[in-house]
C-alpha cells in the first residue's frame, strides 16, 4: 500500500491508450498538412476533421452524459448567460483546434506531444501549487520523468 493513493490500473491505462491517440492523430495531422499531394491547409483540415469528431463524440455524450440536453436547457432558461458561455468555449475550441494545426505544419507533431506534455506538467504543478494536494515521491518522479 506504498503506492499512489489515488491510482488506478483501468484509468492509467486509459491515460497511456489516450497518449498514444493523440500522437498517432498528430502524426496524420502531420502528414496531411504537408503533402504535396493533398494541398491541405489548416482551415481545410479542420473542414474536414469537424464533423467526423461530431459524429464520434456526440452520441457518446448522449450516453455517458444523462440529461444534458434537458440540464442545458433549464439552465439556459434560468440563466440565458450560459448561451454565451458555451458559445464562447466553442469559438475557444476552435481557436485550439487551428493552432494545434499550425504548430504541426509549421514545426512537427513532435513539437506538438512535447508541447502538450509540459502543458499537462505545468497544470499538475500549478494545481499542487494552488491547493496544496500531497504529493508522493512517486507522483513527483512521474512529473519529473515527463
Amino acid at each position: 500500500m506504498n503506492g499512489e493513493p489515488s491510482f488506478h490500473l483501468f484509468g492509467f491505462i486509459m491515460c497511456i491508450a489516450a497518449t498514444a491517440a493523440r500522437a498517432l492523430k498528430s502524426v496524420l495531422q502531420g502528414i496531411l498538412l504537408s503533402s504535396e499531394g493533398e494541398k491541405l491547409n489548416s482551415m481545410n483540415l479542420l473542414l474536414y476533421m469537424a464533423p467526423i469528431a461530431v459524429v464520434f463524440l456526440l452520441p457518446a455524450t448522449l450516453i455517458m452524459e444523462k440529461n444534458v440536453v434537458g440540464i442545458t436547457i433549464a439552465l439556459a432558461r434560468d440563466d440565458f448567460r450560459i448561451v454565451w458561455y458555451l458559445l464562447f468555449n466553442s469559438a475557444l475550441a476552435y481557436f485550439v483546434n487551428l493552432t494545434n494545426f499550425l504548430v504541426t505544419k509549421h514545426t512537427s507533431a513532435l513539437t506538438l506531444q512535447v508541447l502538450g506534455n509540459a502543458k499537462g506538467a505545468v497544470a499538475v504543478v500549478v494545481s499542487i501549487l494552488i491547493f496544496k494536494n500531497p504529493v508522493s515521491v512517486t507522483g513527483m518522479l512521474g512529473y519529473s520523468l515527463t
